[in-house]
Order: structure tokens, then sequence, then C-alpha cells
């Protein structure tokens, strides 16, 4: 028998539904067998997680409010995967977002709160783009692998947000409360600038709303548009889109800010939402490894926006869970354990469906006896 990998040539509908959902029961039997080395009873940690998750009190406020950076991450992540640009820079492009939008809200003290609102929102935007548009410049006109640029410029940023609360005065620092003395903090936003929340039982963060909506548009844009399909063509050949007159370096570049702006969308919302100044601290914004989810949730989701959404809710319950059940018999790292498998039977799932597998019987060469000599 020969084990021989074939790239499909064409891809059916439901692989789109049953490999992600068959890497999810993968995932949670290969957390099961985990769960029992560690000694916990999988039936009774799976449903303290869902409960944890979605039916306790104040549980599905929680899930939704981590759901909403997964979201836009996702969304960013997806919306550069479709055109086989892989921008590994979602959480770097999440910090610039933060900076940008703060810089907005702390800029327009005095302004209405639908203006500080939309000011925020399109600073972040541009912030996060302009940082996704450098790993995208090198592609373009230099064929640099954006995999590496993307993801090298993450930490460039993480130094950056940084310097501009701990190692600077910058115009982002508190320097004149009391707080701010005794450790750097950067400066409170105006509470004009405090994003609204919607819902009374259970508590919708005004971002995931903007999350939706973006997810809607996307949808429309890669599906509906010109653009779109000038993408999908890039993706599946870029040599006939070269043939065909299309400009390939305009569409990374556009692709890449598009990225990037939703990335940036998320620092907005994080610093709209939650925060309510720029944080710095390794134990805020940078905790959660927000932009390296996202590549899950798009996975997950096979770069369907709706399915994003749907994905980070899922994600988000994963987080929010795994939260309320640390403990000292239940440590953070099994948590992370649990986060790290569903990431690898995601990977694995969509080798799946580029690719098929399959088994042959090698055939026996028939061997023609020597001739013997004549007589």
């Amino acid at each position: 028998m020969s084990l021989r990998i074939e790239r499909r040539l064409t891809q059916p509908r439901w692989l789109s539904v049953a490999v992600p959902l068959g890497s999810l029961v993968v995932a949670f039997v290969l957390i099961a067998v985990v769960l029992l080395a560690t000694g916990h009873n999988p039936v009774t940690t799976y449903r303290d997680m869902f409960e944890a998750a979605f039916t306790a009190p104040g549980a599905l406020t929680q899930t939704l409010i981590g759901a909403t950076p997964l979201l836009f991450t996702g969304l960013a992540a997806a919306a550069a995967f479709r055109m086989n640009l892989f921008n590994i820079g979602g959480e770097g492009q999440l910090y610039f977002g933060a900076i940008g939008s703060s810089a907005a809200g702390l800029l327009l003290v005095g302004q209405s709160t639908t203006v500080l609102i939309a000011a925020m929102i399109a600073a972040g935007m541009a912030a996060g783009a302009a940082w996704a548009l450098i790993p995208g410049f090198l592609r373009a006109y230099l064929s640099t692998n954006e995999i590496i640029t993307s993801l090298m410029l993450n930490y460039v940023a993480g130094l950056i947000l940084t310097y501009l609360i701990f190692d600077s005065h910058s115009y982002w620092r508190d320097t004149t409360s009391a707080s701010a003395a005794v450790f750097p903090v950067g400066k409170a936003l105006p509470d004009a600038a405090n994003w609204p929340t919607l819902g009374s039982g259970v508590v919708v963060p005004f971002g995931l709303i903007v999350g939706v909506a973006a997810a809607a548009l996307l949808w429309v844009l890669y599906s509906r548009t010109r653009f779109g399909f000038e993408v999908q063509v890039m993706s599946d050949s870029p040599r006939a889109a070269r043939y065909s007159g299309m400009r390939t370096r305009r569409k990374i570049l556009a692709v890449m800010a598009l990225s990037g702006a939703l990335a940036g969308l998320g620092g907005a919302s994080q610093v709209g939402d939650f925060l309510h100044t720029l944080d710095a601290d390794p134990k805020g914004l940078r905790a959660y490894g927000y932009g390296y989810t996202g590549i899950v949730v798009a996975a997950l989701a096979r770069y369907n926006p709706f399915a994003v959404v749907l994905v980070a809710v899922l994600l988000g319950g994963l987080q929010n869970a795994g939260s309320a059940l640390q403990g000292p018999d239940f440590p953070s790292g099994l948590v992370g354990v649990m986060s790290g498998m569903i990431l690898f039977t995601t990977l694995g799932g969509e080798l799946l469906i580029r690719y098929r597998v399959r088994l042959q019987r090698r055939q026996r060469e028939a061997v023609a006896p020597a001739s013997e000599g004549g007589r």
C-alpha cells in the first residue's frame, strides 16, 4: 500500500462545513484525553465551561466582551487570507488602532459623543491600515514574505506601545495625576469618548455591533463587487490575473490596508468600549494575543465573514470559561493547552480541505524470466 496526498481540483461545499466541525470534535476529544491525564473529569469540565460561558449570571455578557476583539482580528485575517496574503500582523495593527483612536479621543476633548466615536473609528482604522501597508508594500514591490514581516512588526508595535507610556513623556502618557506619579499610565479619555452599550440583562458592547456591520460590509465587498471578483481570481490563479491586466500590486496594497483597518478598528473598540485609555500594561491590551487568536477564528470560519462572528463568540466563550475555571486545581496553562489544540486541529483540517489522501495498492511488475542460452 502507498499513501498519496493529492491537491483537490474542486472543493465540495460540504467540506467547508464538515471539516471545521470535525476539527472541533477532534480537538475536544484530545482535550478530554488531556483532562483525564491531569485528573479532571471531561464531562464535568465541559459542563462547567458551558455554564461559565453562556448560562451563568453575567456569563453571556462577559463572553460577548471577549468575542469583540476576536471578531475584528478574525475579520482582518479573513480579509487578507482570501487573497492568499497571510497577514500575521493583526496584533500589531490592533495596537496601532488603539494608539490612533486614543489620540483622536484626547485631541477632540469637548466634542459630542457622536463626533468622538466617529473620529476614534476613523483614526483607529487609518493607523491599523498604515501599519499593515508596510508588509504590503514589501510584498508588492520587493516580493518579501509577508508572513515574516508582518509577524516581526508585531514586536515593533509592542515596543512602540511600551515606549509611549513607560519610556517617554508622550502625548498619550498621563503626567499630572497622583497615580501617574507612582506608576506610568495613559491619559484617561473624556467621558464623551466612552462607547455606549446596548441591552440590560445581556449587555452588548457597541464595538460588537460595529463588528457585525463590518462583517456584513466585508461579505458584500468580496461577493458582490468587482473588487471581490478580482481578489478571488488573483487568489485562484495569479498568472491568469496578470494576463488579464489586473493590477496585482494595487490589490495587494488594498487588501493589506483593508485587513489592517479591520484590526485597527478592533483596537479602537478596545479603547472606546473597555479600557478608556491607552493601556501598555503587559496584563492589559497585550495580554490575550487577540491578533493571533483571530487567525484561528478566521480559519475555523473558512474566511466567511458571517461565520467569523459565530466562531468569535464561541472562542470568546472558551476564553471566558477558562478564566472563570482557573484555580489551584485548574491552572491557566491548561487553558492555553486547550486553545492550542483547537489551533492545531484547525490547521490540520485546512489541509484536508485543500488536499485529499489516497491509499493505493502497489502493482507488482511482471518480471519476465531470463531466457536461457541456445542449446
